[in-house]
């Protein structure tokens, strides 16, 4: 156990140090908003609702274009108020939306709950729930509906750990943030023998990984989410480089 956190410590510093290749993180394609701005945490929540099983680079990269094009469909009270041909055109220009009904409407009904809900901000949600991680993420299991797509699992812990990179939100019980376990963070899982390759077929694969982790990592330094970017790149570049 000793030698496998200390090959994931080395992992981190070598990520810090630009050692893994690929620096460049899909959401750097954004419009560097200040970072303590409600539409700079409004940019960082629409998007993450329809990284469903497409090339994250192209969703922010497409997310950016429409902002720079189409900034009032980053406004969640203009959207909820906007007809729906008309939304569904400015998402599907660049290809932010992909599946034009259903992703238009995602997009809607998540500028709606924040119109309605917290009076268009996304900030009022964290604190209505103590900047709590463990609360927040109770708050949306609980009211899914309200959050679609951004309720599952994996986009919601992942789209908390964006929010601690690229805005100034401050959350407590941040260990809270499980690690994200996409394709790339399950490689490196079975590379660094957590798992096995034939484990990747079962059903609740992410679950399993996400739990160990969590076991693994408990009572170090490293928090779940820490090392989703190193594991991450790290595949990314087909394990080039030996730990």
């Amino acid at each position: 156990m000793d030698n496998l956190i200390e090959k994931v410590g080395k992992l981190i510093a070598l990520w810090k140090a630009g050692s893994l290749g690929g620096e460049r993180m899909p959401e750097d394609s954004n419009p560097h908003l200040d970072k303590g701005s409600e539409e700079n945490f409004v940019y960082f929540t629409l998007p993450m609702a329809l990284n469903y099983q497409r090339n994250s680079y192209k969703l922010w990269e497409a997310a950016l274009q429409t902002y720079m094009e189409s900034k009032e469909v980053f406004d969640v009270f203009k959207v909820s108020n906007m007809d729906d041909e008309i939304l569904k055109q400015k998402l599907t220009k660049h290809k932010l939306a992909l599946q034009p009904n259903k992703q238009t409407m995602i997009w809607k009904t998540l500028c709606q709950t924040f119109a309605n809900k917290f009076n268009g901000s996304v900030k009022n949600l964290f604190l209505e729930n103590g900047n709590d991680i463990k609360k927040i993420k109770d708050y949306i299991t609980e009211n899914k509906k309200l959050f679609p797509y951004l309720s599952g699992t994996k986009i919601m812990n992942y789209w908390l750990y964006v929010m601690t990179q690229y805005t100034n939100a401050q959350f407590k019980n941040r260990q809270e943030i499980s690690v994200a376990p996409d394709t790339h963070v399950l490689q490196a899982s079975v590379k660094l023998g957590v798992i096995k390759q034939e484990d990747l077929s079962k059903s609740n694969i992410r679950e399993i990984v996400a739990d160990k982790w969590k076991n693994i990592l408990k009572g170090t330094n490293i928090q779940p989410i820490d090392i989703h970017t190193p594991f991450w790149l790290w595949s990314r570049n087909g394990f080039k480089v030996e730990i």
